[in-house]
């Protein structure tokens, strides 16, 4: 029987950032990207994170306050105003597209790629985060897909670690397959304790994706882990994706993956 067959391919040489998403809402993506961040900017990257919209904000003095933002705002320890780093915070905890409906407003992919990439000098290291899963509504008639794709970004795959997740992410990976992003990586967060002692989906995810799946592993008191937490889980990607940033293009990098065809009897 064979596998799922994929053919993800690219020089990532003088990569110049990355897309973080996920599979559902809720995985973990925010804690990641922000931990990705801080680890970056320990090694020597100048990074500027973006959430360029946000929904599901509460009221703060200065108005909508977008959470997700602010903690990559403050990963990066950014220069850059919080308004810069999330140009569209809404209300709703809905999809950012029905969210902004909501409010009268209708968002465009041109605005967010705009918001996105103002500002973002040659030698910047751009990482956006989604919202929701992949082909989550951003913007009308806008998935997160469309925009990793219009950013012309590789994609990080954050994805819970639980029951349905080897489901959940071989179909994300194929729908960037369709659209030829290419994969950096797959992250699986415990965000809490395993259930079941025989369950291992890092290692059937490595049986059928030629890619590192990494693996956070859950911090027992921490109901949402901080980036100090996650941390040490993450050091190797963050190393690979340093050395994709700084090797000059034409150089073949190993940040990148590539699933190749698996056959079984």
């Amino acid at each position: 029987m064979k596998s799922i067959q994929y053919a993800i391919e690219s020089d990532m040489a003088g990569l110049a950032g990355l897309f973080v998403t996920g599979t559902d809402t809720g995985v973990g993506k925010t804690w990641v990207a922000a931990t990705l961040t801080r680890l970056l900017v320990q090694r020597g990257l100048l990074v500027r994170p973006h959430k360029p919209v946000e929904s599901g904000c509460a009221s703060g003095e200065g108005g909508l306050l977008p959470q997700d933002a602010v903690a990559l705002w403050e990963a990066a320890g950014s220069t850059e105003s919080l308004q810069q780093v999330c140009a569209y915070p809404l209300r709703a905890a809905l999809s950012p597209e029905r969210a902004a409906a909501l409010e009268g407003r209708t968002l465009t992919l041109d605005q967010l790629v705009t918001a996105c990439q103002s500002g973002i000098g040659a030698d910047d290291f751009l990482l956006v985060e989604g919202a929701g899963g992949l082909l989550s509504p951003l913007a009308a008639g806008t998935t997160n897909a469309d925009l990793a794709a219009a950013l012309r970004l590789p994609v990080l795959v954050v994805a819970a670690d639980r029951l349905g997740v080897i489901n959940h992410t071989l179909l994300t990976v194929e729908a960037l397959q369709h659209r030829a992003l290419p994969l950096v990586g797959v992250v699986l967060n415990q965000a809490g304790p395993m259930t079941d002692p025989l369950m291992d989906n890092a290692a059937d995810l490595a049986h059928w994706l030629d890619c590192p799946v990494e693996r956070v592993l859950h911090r027992p008191g921490h109901q949402t882990p901080a980036w100090t937490g996650i941390g040490p889980f993450l050091h190797g990607l963050a190393n690979r994706l340093a050395a994709a940033h700084a090797a000059p293009k034409g150089i073949p990098s190993n940040a990148n993956c590539a699933v190749q065809e698996r056959s079984g009897g």
